[in-house]
């Protein structure tokens, strides 16, 4: 009989909340985050209910926000922004260096309240800060020769991101932006995120770095944020329906623009034999639930290669554990070892299902669906935003997970006979921000891997967004704007040479780094 869990000490969200008083009193209050803008925290705005993805009970959420409001604190960003961009270089690196002092000291409070909020398990929350402050320290000690000959924008960079990498993707964007001489504006994600954004905000506004966090609806805000003529780039993470409005937006409007949208990246099996590489790192594509732009929901497998391909994927997939990312046997127990914990709500975890109900109905293959019996839960809290491992063989033309990236724990197979029909499996989404070639023969690959519509491309090894000096990108639909990583992201936030074409993806040219 399994053991009755309990929640590790210390970490109930009460706990957490607590903690957050007490290191930034300035943002939190007794039932609510504030908003930051003009240089302090206001206490105004709609704060609307919430509840964690992790057991269902309530947790601070977004004080939205009205379109002339979240105007005024543009032009107060602006403001901000014509002070700092004037600032010598080795000030906003002092600047920068401390606030990383500060989040490297308040590391497993951001932490755990990733795990609150949007559900990452120990071990991912805590690599997500950790990739913020290493990502951005290694701009702190060589951006300069990245700023040689060039200038911060014209206006502040307003930043649109989805919830699933609060910090190592938004928190580390907006302190590389405000390094390279911008002042910088945030929209708190609508589904999950503000308590650890608020306070990561808090630690860089204390050492005056010109940071601002706005929460509310995208369609109300996109006036502000997006056509406001005092931005002066706009950084957007997300799927492509918004992304394809912001696009539109941005184009019109001739304004400096980075959009990272959703693709289905795809992992092909061609005259593959390594079955053992394989099933070592299927479970490592189920981090966190496969909420992830990197993740690789689909996969394409040559007919005859289809049974040793279940031979090593079927075990592997057996082994993922899942379960409330607090919950332990002892109370002074280590965090537990998950995979996943939840995904990001209730809403998702049944679109998901039904989505599956949907497919299997319309003649998919189920080849495995687990089943919650052996997840690690507390007794009788709400598991309503759980999604158990699915694989699914063959789904129908007409469900969303033939053609779109599903965001959750669902892997869709695909078989076929030729390179071409390989090829286009594979880039059946119009562009993707990653894809993996599994073959033994490296001519095949090197001869297949061009006409694969990803940014990256592995050769039998999954590929990430990448931190430091890695470049990253997409290809067709998945990326519009100026591509980042590296120098490049420098690039894309400040001015050069008269006549500077971004390497990046643009209605009038595409420029490979």
């Amino acid at each position: 009989m399994a053991p009755t869990l309990i929640l590790k000490t210390g970490t109930s969200w009460p706990d957490a909340w607590r903690r957050c008083l007490a290191v930034a009193p300035e943002a939190f209050r007794d039932d609510r985050v504030l908003n930051l803008w003009n240089g302090a925290w206001q206490e105004d705005g709609r704060a609307l209910p919430a509840v964690s993805p992790v057991d269902g009970r309530p947790i601070a959420g977004p004080p939205r926000l009205d379109g002339n409001t979240a105007h005024r604190a543009v032009c107060a960003a602006l403001d901000q922004h014509r002070a700092w961009r004037h600032l010598p270089l080795e000030e906003r690196r002092a600047r920068i260096a401390a606030t990383l002092d500060a989040l490297t000291e308040h590391r497993g409070l951001l932490a755990l309240l990733l795990v609150w909020e949007i559900g990452k398990p120990w071990r991912l929350a805590q690599a997500d800060v950790d990739r913020a402050i290493d990502g951005v320290r290694w701009y702190v000690d060589g951006v300069e020769p990245m700023l040689a000959g060039r200038s911060p924008l014209d206006g502040p960079v307003s930043n649109i991101a989805s919830w699933n990498y609060p910090m190592s993707v938004l928190v580390h964007a907006l302190l590389v932006q405000a390094l390279a001489g911008n002042a910088v504006i945030a929209k708190t994600p609508t589904d999950g995120g503000v308590a650890c954004l608020t306070l990561a905000c808090a630690l860089a506004a204390r050492e005056g770095v010109p940071v601002t966090l706005v929460s509310g609806s995208g369609g109300e805000l996109s006036q502000a944020l997006v056509r406001a003529p005092e931005i002066g780039c706009v950084s957007f993470v997300g799927g492509r329906d918004t992304g394809a409005a912001v696009a539109t937006a941005v184009a019109d409007l001739g304004k400096r623009h980075v959009l990272e949208q959703e693709g289905l990246n795809t992992w092909g099996i061609w005259n593959y034999s390594d079955w053992d590489t394989l099933t070592a790192v299927i479970p490592k594509l189920f981090d966190y639930g496969k909420q992830r732009c990197t993740a690789y929901p689909r996969f394409v497998v040559q007919r005859h290669l289809f049974d040793a391909f279940l031979a090593a994927y079927l075990p592997a997939v057996r082994t993922l554990s899942v379960g409330h990312p607090l919950a332990v046997e002892q109370p002074d127990d280590p965090y537990p070892q998950l995979d996943f914990g939840p995904v990001i709500n209730a809403a998702k975890a049944k679109e998901l299902k039904d989505q599956v109900a949907e497919a299997i109905d319309r003649g998919a293959v189920p080849l495995h669906r687990a089943t919650p019996d052996g997840a690690r839960f507390l007794p009788g809290q709400d598991t309503s935003a759980y999604v158990q491992p699915v694989t699914l063989l063959n789904p129908p033309p007409s469900s969303p997970l033939h053609h779109a990236e599903p965001f959750g724990p669902v892997d869709t197979i695909v078989l076929v006979d030729t390179e071409a029909e390989l090829l286009a499996a594979m880039n059946a989404s119009n562009g993707a921000l990653v894809a993996t070639l599994s073959t033994d023969d490296r001519a095949t690959y090197d001869r297949l891997a061009p006409q694969i519509r990803a940014f990256k491309v592995g050769h039998g090894t999954p590929r990430s967004r990448g931190d430091r000096d890695e470049l990253f990108g997409g290809l067709g639909a998945s990326w519009r704007g100026a591509f980042v990583g590296g120098d490049l992201l420098v690039r894309a936030v400040t001015r050069g040479p008269q006549g500077e074409r971004l390497p990046g993806n643009f209605p009038e040219y595409q420029l490979l780094p």
